[in-house]
């Protein structure tokens, strides 16, 4: 298809597509002579994704672009092309997207010292609340027997941003123990392999990591607004109206 088909099936209006071509949030077109280029079905697929990203996600442009190299990198694994291009999304309780700087990805090699011999880090040595909240964190997943989260700890933004949240409610008065989280832990692991599972339905690595960027991206707030009216359902079933 032509450039303007593109953006007729796609509904994003031309300049905007043109803008993300510009930007390198999507690919080049094959070119059929020296100024036309043909376009194919996973230039609307990823089109959608960054309008989605961008629009209904609120990520910044700079962003989705790291995100969708990690999705393009064919020389990682998928562990590690998943892992790298979800890094790289913005996190909730104010954590910074992406790795640590020493670290291209969540590979072991990468990760650098285990949990046992990395030490506290300045921020943990100098807040209790925070202090107490790694520990809790690493309690859960050494009972959950997430020894691959607990590995690569702090490296990992979801990791830290948990902390973050926890040492927050630790120091307002609200604080959780590793059996208040463990049930939600549990729910939380039955949802990945739900995940995966529908994603192992896409042919190839490619669609499969687009489509992990785009349930973390757009599909949390189905969850949390899921978990709203269960809890709107459960209060009624225990109170009535």
């Amino acid at each position: 298809m032509r450039l303007a088909d593109l953006g007729e099936r796609s509904g994003v209006p031309l300049a905007t597509v043109k803008y993300y071509l510009r930007e390198g949030l999507l690919p080049p077109g094959r070119r059929i002579n020296a100024t036309q280029a043909e376009y194919d079905e996973s230039h609307l697929r990823r089109l959608r994704l960054v309008r989605a990203m961008i629009q209904v996600g609120r990520i910044p442009v700079a962003t989705v672009r790291e995100v969708l190299a990690h999705v393009d990198d064919d020389s990682l694994g998928l562990t590690v092309r998943l892992g790298a291009a979800l890094w790289a999304l913005p996190h909730p309780a104010g954590e910074a997207p992406g790795a640590p700087a020493e670290v291209a990805g969540p590979s072991r090699e990468a990760a650098g010292p285990s949990r046992e011999t990395a030490g506290p880090s300045r921020e943990t040595a100098v807040d209790p609340h925070r202090a107490a909240a790694d520990l809790l964190v690493d309690e859960l997943l050494a009972r959950l027997g997430w020894s691959a989260a607990r590995e690569l700890g702090a490296l990992s933004p979801a990791h830290r941003a948990l902390v973050t949240t926890l040492a927050t409610l630790h120091r307002l008065g609200y604080p959780l123990d590793a059996d208040d989280l463990l049930p939600y832990a549990r729910t939380m692991e039955q949802a990945a392999a739900h995940d995966l599972d529908r994603m192992e339905q896409l042919p190839t690595p490619r669609e499969q990591t687009e489509y992990a960027v785009a349930s973390a991206a757009l599909f949390e707030p189905v969850l949390l607004n899921l978990r709203r009216l269960a809890q709107c359902e459960e209060s009624n079933r225990r109170y009535g109206l």
